[in-house]
């Protein structure tokens, strides 16, 4: 009897410590401001990573026979390109397996090289087109670029709002300068007047010798290229010296922080794009919303969505190479047809996704509301 009491735990033991052997612990980076005026749109970034981190490790995904474990290790980039370059080698250095993020242009064409050239895929909301355009393989860009952002807008503008004369603000970023840029371009081709363009830094708060000297132009609408802690007070601004125009602009000012720093200024008359589908018209977009509210008591803003799926994305390209060795998944999520909650993901050459479409949003009640999708 003594003999058979010991050995009952061994046989209890040995499975236990086989299975702690089996779980394999895959690191995944994230890149986005988590401080300083874009804190909130950095933070929105992480809330959609963390949960898609949350729900993999709940389902337990088994690759090359070993349970995986996903750990998140989170940066600050503070939507600066130094400091994402510094992020950049950090997170190569501990020995991540991807990188969800950047979020801003900026930072993004500086530190795709640093995680190219460590063989890490990176997948990233940050539009500048020059982003694909490096010839980096392990670079994925898993939301619309700027050709898809400003040019929509501007369609738009032209065809529904009838807008005739658009002074054009850029913040100087590489993100803000794209955006523009694309606006520009296709504003003039659908017969849109640009009466000036002027700029300002992604740091300023003061726009009043730019809005005065605009007014004298009198335009239908300015077109801002840039982010919603310039947008919101920018917007506040115009109500104050009374010039009455629509303000335009992309995903960068399409978020509940645009309102909160424009106040009642922030209204129906001012119009933003961003990447995917009109969430509330799918079924797995009410369902996400839902599901951020309540993990995180707030509701997600412009690109928690998108960090979500490009974490599930990452780990389905895992799955389908059975391997979280960057250079045998990477091949993988270049070929992945992926259904995420924001639409559907398949990349072309560049890496950017064949198919983007962009909604068009008008502010109400303190909130973009999707109202088009082109």
């Amino acid at each position: 009897m003594l003999a058979r009491s010991h050995f009952i735990p061994l046989l209890v033991l040995v499975p236990a410590i086989a299975f702690a052997q089996d779980v394999q612990v895959v690191k995944i980076g994230f890149s986005s401001p988590l401080s300083g005026p874009q804190s909130a749109a950095g933070k929105d970034n992480q809330g959609g990573v963390q949960m898609a981190v949350d729900r993999l490790n709940a389902q337990g995904m088994v690759v090359g026979g070993k349970k995986l474990k996903f750990e998140l290790q989170i940066e600050d980039d503070q939507a600066d390109p130094r400091a994402g370059v510094s992020v950049a080698q950090k997170l190569v250095d501990s020995g991540v397996k991807a990188v969800i993020g950047p979020y801003n242009s900026g930072v993004t064409i500086p530190a795709s090289k640093v995680y190219n050239d460590a063989g890490i895929v990176i997948a990233t909301v940050s539009s500048n087109p020059k982003i694909t355009q490096q010839g980096f393989f392990n670079v994925f860009r898993v939301a619309a670029n700027d050709i898809q952002l400003g040019g929509k807008i501007a369609q738009y503008a032209a065809k529904e709002l009838k807008v005739k004369r658009v002074a054009l603000v850029d913040d100087r970023t590489a993100y803000g300068q794209g955006l523009a840029n694309e606006f520009e371009k296709v504003a003039k081709a659908n017969g849109i007047e640009i009466t000036g363009r002027d700029f300002t830094t992604d740091k300023s708060t003061d726009f009043m010798s730019i809005l005065t000297s605009i007014k004298a132009k009198k335009p239908d609408a300015i077109f801002y290229g840039g982010y919603a802690p310039q947008g919101g007070p920018m917007t506040r601004q115009m109500k104050q010296i009374g010039l009455q125009a629509l303000m335009l602009g992309g995903d960068g000012i399409c978020s509940a922080e645009m309102a909160r720093l424009g106040g009642d200024s922030v209204g129906s008359n001012v119009y933003c794009t961003q990447g995917g589908a009109m969430l509330d018209k799918l079924a797995e977009g009410k369902t996400f919303a839902a599901d951020y509210r309540k993990q995180f008591n707030r509701p997600p803003e412009v690109y928690a969505v998108s960090f979500y799926d490009g974490m599930m994305l990452v780990a389905q390209a895992m799955k389908a190479a059975n391997s979280i060795d960057p250079a045998k998944y990477g091949p993988a999520l270049a070929k992945i047809q992926y259904k995420g909650v924001a639409g559907s993901y398949e990349f072309d050459d560049k890496h950017d996704l064949k198919q983007s479409p962009v909604t068009v949003f008008q502010f109400k009640g303190g909130e973009p509301v999707p109202i088009a999708s082109y």
